[in-house]
């Protein structure tokens, strides 16, 4: 945790998928929701960070993403993740960055608008489950409170 001024600093790394028009939306809600919240001072959307010297989707450009994204997930003191992909999957790259957050025992805060049946390595890793971007910009990333998993396993 980054210290100015007494204050507590938030790095969080942002983990959702951004691949069609409704998941672009929901994960611009969540960067604004983070953006508004008092508790959060810096946060990684990978879907910023997808520059590289590169052609777009070439070997080269893969690994340089996959080298800045993990280097950002591992230098973050939590991790927020969006869920919601389509329909009851999970979006493959956020459940291996979830994974890697697994491993390296950051807390990890889900956002899942979807009321569906989730995985149960999901909910038994989570710290807290969030169901909305009101949620995300009201959640306090100083004290970390606890939200349990309630609903259906898949």
């Amino acid at each position: 945790v980054i210290i100015e001024g007494g204050k507590i600093m938030s790095q969080i790394y942002l983990a959702g998928p951004f691949f069609s028009e409704e998941q672009i939306d929901r994960v611009s809600r969540i960067e604004k929701a983070l953006e508004e919240n008092k508790t959060v001072t810096s946060f990684y959307s990978p879907r910023h960070h997808q520059e590289s010297n590169y052609e777009l989707f070439s070997a080269g450009w893969a690994q340089e993403v996959y080298e800045k994204d993990m280097e950002e997930l591992t230098n973050a003191e939590f991790v927020v993740a969006i869920l919601d992909f389509e329909h009851q999957t999970i979006d493959p790259g956020t459940a291996y960055e979830l994974g890697v957050a697994t491993m390296l025992k950051k807390p990890m805060i889900i956002v899942q608008e979807e009321t569906v049946p989730t995985n149960l390595m999901i909910t038994q890793s989570l710290h807290t489950y969030l169901k909305s971007d009101q949620a995300v910009r009201e959640y306090d990333f100083e004290t970390l409170p606890v939200e349990t998993y309630v609903g259906e396993y898949l």
